[in-house]
């Protein structure tokens, strides 16, 4: 990684979500802490740049609904990646979705563009895209389009309790 890294806000500076990132992070007893940046997050293209990483270390959080049970389903992905539903809903023996922008915040809390692996109002099925096993690092979305967390694949599936997956 690049010595230039933007340096993390104190916790008691962050604000509203991505504080609440904080705290689920703190739960698991990592010392990781959520930075807030003055550039946007939002698209993995615009985090690779503002942490200094590759594209495909980007893990982005996607929501989608199951289309019988209606269940969301998060998918956490590789910003290289592009999910590929057919498949996915063919591996999990059921067809989903995308969900609009209503259902990702009524399910986890969160706006699209800030979703995070974590601190969810309820816990959500997830699905831990495999390429990420190819990295010793990660950065993740943590509640706004403007802050992220550094976290290991090990790490992601621990916090998650998530299933690596071929996604795309």
């Amino acid at each position: 990684m690049m010595d230039d890294k933007p340096t993390p806000k104190q916790q008691e500076s962050l604000r509203g979500s991505a504080e609440k990132v904080q705290s689920a992070l703190n739960a698991f007893g990592f010392d990781t802490r959520v930075q807030e940046l003055p550039g946007s997050t939002r698209t993995a293209s615009d985090a690779s740049i503002a942490v200094g990483c590759t594209i495909g270390q980007i893990a982005k959080s996607l929501v989608f609904r199951f289309t019988q049970r209606g269940e969301p389903l998060l998918v956490i992905t590789s910003g290289a990646n592009q999910v590929n539903i057919n498949l996915l809903g063919d591996l999990l023996g059921e067809a989903i979705e995308i969900a609009d922008a209503e259902f990702v915040r009524e399910s986890t809390g969160f706006a699209i563009g800030g979703v995070p692996p974590i601190g969810h109002n309820t816990p959500i099925r997830t699905i831990l895209d495999q390429d990420f096993m190819q990295f010793d690092e990660i950065w993740a979305a943590a509640g706004t389009p403007h802050a992220v967390f550094r976290l290991t694949p090990a790490e992601l599936v621990l916090i998650t309790d998530g299933e690596w997956m071929r996604v795309s």
